[in-house]
């Protein structure tokens, strides 16, 4: 999956926002969260959010790793060599979308028009 089928996917999903952040990375969220970021530059990697039980798993797939700064939280790294099929990586990016709904107020989940 390249950057422009990984942007449409984020965005074909409810209330999601993007904007450009660090310069180079575009990032997508929800109510103001993050829950994946890309590069826009060569080559190519992305993250995104994955449950506690899952991470240890993915972090030691080919090509993926603990992203920096975020794996405390649970974030992987999907380098350029990485083994998720298409649609892995949209199951994965989904379930990042929800693990970071899944947090937020009610609030902001109502202003968002997801309540």
């Amino acid at each position: 999956m390249h950057l422009e089928a990984l942007r449409a996917y984020c965005l074909s999903l409810a209330a999601v926002t993007e904007d450009v952040k660090w310069d180079h990375d575009l990032c997508f969220s929800i109510g103001g969260k993050m829950f994946c970021v890309a590069s826009m530059e060569p080559p190519f990697s992305f993250s995104f959010k994955v449950d506690a039980e899952d991470f240890q798993a993915l972090s030691a797939m080919p090509g993926l790793s603990p992203a920096p700064y975020l794996a405390r939280y649970h974030w992987v790294l999907a380098n350029e060599g990485h083994t998720l099929s298409s649609q892995e990586i949209e199951h994965r990016v989904r379930e990042s979308y929800e693990l970071i709904k899944s947090k937020l107020p009610k609030k902001v989940l109502k202003e968002a028009g997801l309540l």
